[in-house]
């Protein structure tokens, strides 16, 4: 008799605890994700691939608890305006790169497209991660009373020079160009002579095709094949200190990315981080592939800069930070943090580091 009893009590507890499961799964099921809305600063292309790629890592991790709304050029605001939208919550985040609102701080110049202290992109975010870089940025953004927290990936190969009429052989033949480029570059080509206009990837071409430029650089072959630059001029000139690391920064309104839980706000930076390596991977490849395509289908002619007019973009480089470093204090403050990073760091590489271009020589002439 008590077994029964004690059974037909087990068969009642466990009915009511089921009919709370059942209870209990639709509010589960009607739980909405959070959605965030992201402008990117490309409309298509190379650029906009990857942003797309850093969304994908996003949704993988985070399930159906967080969708990012990615938004292609000018959705909501112009490329200009991305920064503010995202201050004011006009938009949850935004993916560029922070050469695009360098008129805000010079300094912003230094995190992507400062001078060359003989690193690559991949040591200048590790200064950004180990060496006090991302501290300094945060400490940017609160100088200048941006409610904005950024996250930076994907190290970019120097950039090239760029697209000219004839090729470059002489720093003297960069003088009087109307020429292309944004940040804290165009203020090392005014130095070395060149008349600068800043305008957007979309417009460098028909600018050029026009002549209210002589000569542009945008960032890669990739992005330039698409852009159609090999119609307008056949000389590529490669390797260039005016931009030779630069990578793109993911930036969130603070105050929406503070009220996500612990666990969505870590998916939204190691995201940036998985990311990191896969740009690098996937984007070299296809800039290889396309200068070659340039090349063979474009009748692009290809030259390497000569070490002459590079080291006229150093000479240039030194006024320049010496000029802002006197008047700005902040600016001089991150230029010595990342000296002594890169100055440590590629001590070391330096003399690790066989010649890979004769291993490359040996095998592939």
């Amino acid at each position: 008799m008590t077994d029964t009893l004690n059974r037909r009590k087990f068969l009642k507890g466990t009915a009511v605890a089921a009919a709370g499961t059942a209870l209990a799964a639709p509010a589960l099921a009607q739980a909405k994700p959070v959605v965030l809305k992201m402008q990117a600063a490309w409309g298509g292309g190379i650029f906009l691939e990857n942003a797309k790629s850093y969304v994908e890592r996003v949704h993988a991790m985070a399930g159906d608890s967080l969708k990012i709304d990615l938004l292609s050029v000018g959705a909501v605001v112009k490329t200009s305006q991305m920064q503010d939208a995202v201050h004011r919550g006009v938009l949850d985040a935004a993916h560029y790169v922070p050469a695009y609102w360098y008129s805000k701080s010079k300094t912003a110049s230094l995190f992507g497209t400062g001078p060359c202290f003989g690193w690559s992109s991949q040591e200048v975010l590790g200064w950004v991660n180990y060496g006090g870089g991302q501290e300094l940025f945060d400490e940017l953004m609160g100088k200048l009373g941006l409610n904005v927290v950024s996250f930076f990936n994907s190290p970019m190969p120097a950039q090239p020079l760029g697209w000219f009429k004839e090729e470059i052989k002489d720093a003297a033949q960069m003088d009087g160009l109307k020429y292309r480029t944004v940040g804290l570059a165009a203020d090392v080509m005014l130095e070395m002579g060149m008349s600068v206009v800043q305008l957007p990837g979309g417009e460098i071409q028909p600018a050029m095709k026009s002549g209210l430029i002589d000569a542009a650089e945008f960032n890669n072959p990739t992005s330039d094949r698409d852009f159609g630059m090999q119609d307008v001029a056949k000389h590529y000139m490669l390797a260039s200190f005016h931009q030779s690391q630069e990578f793109f920064e993911i930036t969130f309104n603070k105050k929406k990315f503070d009220s996500l839980p612990t666990e969505l706000q870590s998916i939204l930076r190691y995201a940036s981080e998985a990311e990191n390596s896969n740009f690098y991977w996937n984007n070299t490849k296809r800039y290889a592939e396309d200068l070659q395509k340039l090349q063979d289908e474009s009748g692009v002619m290809v030259h390497r800069t000569p070490d002459s007019v590079m080291q006229a973009e150093l000479d240039a480089w030194d006024v320049v930070v010496d000029r802002i470093s006197a008047e700005d204090d902040f600016f001089a403050r991150v230029l010595e943090s990342q000296k002594a990073y890169a100055k440590e760091v590629m001590g070391y590489l330096n003399l690790n580091q066989p010649d890979y271009k004769l291993a490359y020589k040996h095998y592939f002439g």
